[in-house]
C-alpha cells in the first residue's frame, strides 16, 4: 500500500524555491507536475512528483570543474 503525501502551493514554493506565477506558468507548458484538485478551490501537488521534478532538476546540472 503506497501513502501519498499532498503538498499545497505554499510548501511546493518552499520546496522548489519557484514563485506562484512560475509554478503555474511552467506547468501550463508542461516542464512542472500538474496539480490536482482537493475541493472547490483547493488544489494540491504529490509530494513524490515533486521530489521526481527536483530530482531530475538536479541530475540535469552540467557538472562543476574543480
Amino acid at each position: 500500500m503506497s501513502i501519498h503525501r499532498l503538498l499545497r502551493l505554499p510548501e511546493v514554493m518552499d520546496k522548489t524555491g519557484l514563485k506562484r506565477s512560475q509554478v503555474y506558468r511552467d506547468m501550463r507548458s508542461g516542464n512542472f507536475p500538474q496539480s490536482c484538485k482537493i475541493g472547490p478551490a483547493s488544489a494540491a501537488w504529490l509530494e513524490s512528483e515533486i521530489e521526481d521534478w527536483i530530482t531530475a532538476k538536479l541530475n540535469s546540472r552540467k557538472p562543476q570543474l574543480v
